[in-house]
């Protein structure tokens, strides 16, 4: 079984930054891929940003390209997503997952995909 626990949501005005955690349990979590996922009001769960077990290869929604960075630290069991330049139409709930598996590419991108889910993390984007 594999917890998963979000932290670093908040409020910002729009152009500011935050950095978002996901701590994970489990012994195994440097093979998991781990995903960000976003869902706002009203609207479907999107995918934000993935990546890879080694931390090598990165995946992002073309909304997020040069704005949000992800990365991990397998020693600490923790994938991060930096976001820069947020944007009120960032505004959303935002998921942590992980996969046991090794998704292809088109595959990463797909919620369905992933084994364990975090509870989420409030992000408002707001002047």
């Amino acid at each position: 079984q594999v917890q998963l626990v979000e932290s670093g949501g908040g409020l910002v005005q729009p152009g500011g930054s935050l950095r978002l955690s996901c701590a994970a349990s489990g012994r195994t979590f440097s093979t998991y891929a781990m995903g960000w996922f976003r869902q706002a009001p009203g609207k479907e769960r999107e995918f934000v940003a993935a990546i890879r077990w080694s931390g090598i290869s990165t995946y992002y929604i073309d909304s997020v390209k040069g704005r949000f960075t992800i990365s991990r630290d397998n020693a600490k069991n923790t994938v991060y997503l930096q976001m820069n330049g947020l944007k009120p139409e960032d505004t959303a709930v935002y998921l942590c997952a992980a996969s046991v598996h090794s998704l292809p590419a088109k595959f990463i991108v797909e919620g369905a995909q992933y084994d364990y889910w975090g509870q989420g993390t409030q992000v408002t984007v707001s002047s």
